[in-house]
C-alpha cells in the first residue's frame, strides 16, 4: 500500500526546475514516484508517493537541495 502527500513548493519556474525537484525527492528512501503541477510565478504541488509516510523534514531539505522551498 502507498502513502501520498502533496508539499507546495515556490520558485520553481520551468522544466528543469521540475526535474531537479523530482530527481531530489526520488532519491529519498521509500519514495515510488514524484509528480509535479508547475505553477510559474507561485506555488507549485507536488505529490509524492512512497511505501510509507515520509519526514517532512527530510522532502523539505530534499527541495533545498535542488535550489527551491516548502511552503508552509
Amino acid at each position: 500500500m502507498s502513502v501520498s502527500q502533496q508539499y507546495a513548493v515556490r520558485g520553481m519556474t520551468c522544466d528543469h526546475c521540475v526535474t531537479a525537484v523530482t530527481e531530489e525527492i526520488s532519491a529519498l528512501s521509500g519514495v515510488i514516484g514524484v509528480e509535479v503541477d508547475l505553477v510559474v510565478n507561485g506555488n507549485s504541488r507536488v505529490t509524492v508517493a512512497s511505501e510509507h509516510p515520509l519526514d517532512t523534514n527530510l522532502v523539505r531539505v530534499a527541495v533545498g537541495e535542488a535550489g527551491y522551498e516548502i511552503t508552509d
